[in-house]
């Protein structure tokens, strides 16, 4: 099975390094020196990542035959590629390989469904489950404990327990501030009402 581990980003310096958008959780099993990994476009690649250091925050990559600052730029948004064996499983309990997670069913404790996981971002604090809702519209949900409570892969779902607004659908926001303006408009339609009737009094008068 193919996984797409890294994504290329821009040049580092003039000596062929890359930074490189993780989107493995063993980045160190993955992207390590040696590694020949597929792309996408294909035709930049195979890949052979000779180096590999942490710069900043971020993962610097150096492929072989790749020297120079415009060798490096040639590559900027290539996919790295790895096979991985589909029945292999992360060392860890409660961790998950991408290929995993991908295409569960995201439910709330209910079973109300949400949508349906299309992406795993990696970010340098925390991953997040890149939702697809029935409507097209696409959440972000952060895969922490106190928010995804069950990885169930038997049944191929994601049980959580979002805190409020994360899931919200702007709709009923946006319904419920015109409920509120309909609401005003009305109110101050009465208040004009009243105050047309108390000068036809005054006329009256």
């Amino acid at each position: 099975m193919q996984l797409v581990v890294a994504r290329i980003g821009r040049a580092h310096g003039i000596k062929g390094e890359v930074t490189v958008e993780v989107r493995t959780d063993e980045p160190e099993l993955r992207l390590g020196p040696g590694a020949v990994l597929a792309t996408d476009p294909a035709s930049a690649g195979p890949l052979t990542i000779e180096t590999g250091r942490v710069h900043s925050g971020r993962l610097l990559l150096r492929f072989e035959g790749v020297r120079d600052r415009t060798g490096a730029e040639a590559l900027r948004n290539t996919l790295l590629i790895a096979e991985v064996d589909p029945s292999e499983m992360p060392e860890e309990e409660d961790e998950y390989y991408d290929h995993q997670l991908m295409d569960l069913d995201v439910v709330l404790a209910d079973g109300t469904e949400i949508g349906v996981i299309t992406e795993i971002s990696h970010l340098p604090s925390q991953d997040l489950f890149i939702v697809e809702r029935p409507d097209g519209t696409e959440l972000m949900i952060p895969f922490v404990e106190k928010i995804v409570t069950e990885i169930d892969l038997e049944n191929q779902r994601a049980v959580i327990d979002p805190p409020p607004g994360l899931i919200d659908d702007r709709a009923e926001i946006v319904s419920s501030r015109d409920e509120e303006t309909a609401s005003g408009e009305d109110d101050e339609a009465a208040s004009d009402k009243a105050s047309d009737k108390a000068s036809a009094g005054d006329d009256d008068a």
